[in-house]
């Protein structure tokens, strides 16, 4: 029997507009950003779907982080487009 793993989490890159907002958070908004970073990487489609459009939209209101991100073809890889904490 196979042991029991982690869901396996994408690896996630942050493009420049993000990188851009991630300098301006203070510590405890990049804590909250990390953790919804983690949520997405394990599990890509918790954000709501932007019509017409490859993004995805995550809120969690609990935290107050937005992330405006996609995920490629094979879901390996998290694209980070926007964020706001």
């Amino acid at each position: 029997m196979s042991p029991d793993r982690a869901p396996r989490r994408s690896q996630v890159v942050l493009v420049e507009p993000a990188l851009s907002q991630l300098e301006k958070l203070t510590a405890n908004e990049t804590h909250r950003l990390d953790r919804a970073i983690v949520a997405i990487s394990v599990k890509p489609e918790l954000g709501i779907p932007v019509p017409d459009t490859l993004l995805r939209d995550y809120v969690d209101d609990v935290d107050g982080v937005r992330v405006i991100y996609y995920v490629t073809a094979l879901r390996e890889i998290t694209i980070v487009a926007y964020v706001e904490a």
